[in-house]
């Protein structure tokens, strides 16, 4: 199969990973840089083009878009969906999961847990949006933010009212969520393909931190997670679309509560902590599921 890569950096881990598990299994990789590649939206022959050449058909496309180009990244692969190339994720799921608000709301009405979230856009509002997520601590999220920047605990009250304040000031986008302190500042990624968590990781954040995220200094171990981890997971990623998903979950008092669906979710970190081939799980799905037009929204969405 031709298999196109969407990456903006051939030599990052998971886009060599990928190359290589393409190129194991017999088939044809090629790396496109998201935003050298242009379109031309004409009625009925949908054009993609790449540094001056028009880009043959491929059989299908992995995207690996960054959170900075969402925007235009999805847009270049609405026009390999339309032009009947099988996407390993659409990209109306990858918009969805992108939209921090949007992916909880839609979790929240299939009933997934997750920590108790508020939305509010007037500082009037401060005070009651406090006390629904049951007061401080609490955590702060910029929408926008992504591998945990804009991300604020606020451990008291008077904490809270002054970073709300000084965001909605800046007429930045927040959640605000409670704070689960059982949790120990652990969270679990959950490595999902099509129905089965595939690997799982514990990432454990570094002392005096309460961000987990490894790309601000917090560690990744194997993790055995339960059957109701295992099912959460599974679910999210499917609420969201997403046939390959990195699902970030908190061990609650209450069970496991579902942080953030991550549509782009690297490799580097779980195929280390879990030993797995986890690339060439990714291209054996799609062995599997790639046949031309397979796209549920068809580049409509």
């Amino acid at each position: 199969m031709k298999i196109a890569i969407l990456s903006r950096n051939k030599k990052l881990y998971s886009t060599r990973r990928l190359i290589e598990a393409c190129e194991q299994r017999g088939h044809e990789p090629m790396v496109l840089d998201v935003l050298r590649t242009y379109m031309n939206i004409s009625s009925g022959a949908p054009e993609s083009h790449f540094k001056g050449e028009v880009l043959p058909h491929f059989d299908a496309v992995i995207p690996r878009i960054g959170a900075s180009v969402t925007f235009y990244g999805t847009a270049v692969l609405r026009q390999f969906e339309m032009a009947g190339t099988y996407p390993l994720c659409e990209s109306v799921a990858i918009s969805r999961s992108r939209d921090k608000l949007r992916s909880l709301q839609l979790l929240s009405r299939k009933g997934i847990g997750m920590p108790n979230t508020g939305f509010a856009h007037n500082p009037d509002d401060i005070q009651d949006l406090i006390k629904m997520v049951g007061g401080a601590p609490l955590v702060i999220k910029l929408l926008e933010g992504t591998q945990g920047i804009g991300v604020v605990l606020a451990e008291t009250k008077k904490a809270a009212e002054s970073v709300l304040e000084a965001f909605m000031g800046l007429k930045a986008n927040i959640l605000v969520q409670e704070y689960i302190k059982e949790a120990g500042g652990a969270d679990i990624r959950c490595f999902v393909i099509g129905d089965k968590v595939v690997a799982a990781m514990k990432r454990q954040a570094q002392p005096g931190e309460f961000r987990s995220n490894l790309h601000r200094g917090g560690s990744a171990s194997l993790i055995k997670i339960s059957p109701a981890e295992r099912a959460t997971a599974v679910k999210a990623a499917k609420v969201m679309g997403l046939n390959v998903a990195g699902v970030d979950l908190l061990r609650s008092e209450r069970g496991p509560l579902v942080m953030e669906v991550n549509s782009s979710p690297g490799l580097e970190g779980i195929e280390a902590a879990a030993g797995k081939d986890v690339a060439s799980m990714i291209i054996e799905f799609i062995e599997k599921n790639a046949k031309p037009h397979r796209t549920r929204t068809r580049g409509k969405g």
